[in-house]
């Protein structure tokens, strides 16, 4: 049974932090807590939307996190997140709070603002999408993780991709200009991305908005794999050179390749997809709920 008066909250009860989650959302008495399992949180979520709630709770990583965006995205409704994933890149990169008590208080706080998306057809992605060797890493690492856990997969995933190194050959168009090149990884983030190590793959705080478009320049193994798939994926800043890139800031793209379907991440989670790759920039298309604003600029000004 639900409690009208409360913020629809949900927990995926199979996830390894939902009895964190459930206690941080239980203090602060402003949380409908409802347990729903991945395969039926977009359909749940849905039904909150068509029911006019003003705000939903998701707890979960940027997966469970993208399938509420695709439910929530221009409806109205305003999304709240307690980030309780493994990588957690979008409260990262909307300078959410990673604690899971200061998460919910800001949840149920008066403070919202609007937020980009990227689309591809259907599916849309609030960070990156990505082509090529990432999703050879993530497959591999995803056959292998029941046995060795997610480390050391990722580890192993990372050295397999690395002795296969496979290439895409890509013709992208932007503003009406076509390019065709060969590539190992292509990724389109939503908003401006640094470059340069240390905080390559990171979003530019205040950074110009739009589909940030880079490739990977060449066939440099170890190196340029290692950088490029650790700054963008898994959030590894301790490389001492950056690999080489081009960069593109568009609202749209098309990306064409020697295939009729193709398999692409996004937000970390692959799909197969139909050819040509149509991307779009979706501006303030989601409301999403932050902490103060007051606060947030006094602990960006403290030294780390």
């Amino acid at each position: 049974m639900t409690n009208a008066s409360r913020i629809p909250a949900f927990v995926n009860p199979e996830s390894g932090t939902a009895d964190k989650a459930r206690d941080a959302l239980e203090r602060p008495g402003l949380f409908d807590i409802i347990e729903v399992p991945p395969a039926e949180l977009a359909d749940r979520i849905a039904e909150k939307v068509q029911s006019g709630e003003k705000r939903i709770l998701i707890a979960g990583g940027d997966g469970t996190i993208r399938t509420a965006v695709e439910s929530i995205a221009s409806s109205g409704v305003e999304m709240a997140v307690l980030p309780s994933g493994t990588l957690n890149h979008f409260a990262k990169d909307h300078r959410l709070p990673l604690d899971l008590d200061e998460a919910a208080t800001a949840a149920g706080g008066p403070f919202v603002i609007t937020t980009d998306v990227g689309r591809v057809g259907e599916n849309l992605f609030h960070g990156t999408s990505s082509i090529g060797a990432y999703v050879v890493f993530m497959r591999t690492r995803e056959r292998i993780e029941k046995y060795f856990g997610y480390k050391i997969s990722s580890f192993l995933a990372l050295i397999w991709t690395i002795i296969r190194m496979p290439t895409i050959v890509v013709e992208l168009e932007v503003e009406g200009q076509k390019r065709s090149f060969r590539t190992p990884l292509l990724f389109v983030a939503v908003g401006e991305r640094e470059l340069k190590v240390p905080t390559l793959g990171g979003r530019v705080p205040n950074g110009r908005r739009g589909l940030h478009v880079i490739s990977v320049r060449g066939r440099r193994r170890a190196r340029l794999m290692v950088v490029a798939l650790d700054a963008f994926s898994n959030g590894v800043r301790e490389a001492s050179r950056s690999p080489e890139l081009d960069s593109f800031i568009v609202d749209r793209c098309s990306i064409s390749m020697r295939r009729k379907r193709v398999r692409i991440s996004f937000d970390g989670e692959a799909e197969t997809v139909d050819v040509p790759l149509e991307y779009e920039f979706e501006k303030d298309t989601l409301k999403l709920v932050v902490p103060d604003p007051a606060l947030a600029e006094k602990e960006s000004d403290v030294p780390r």
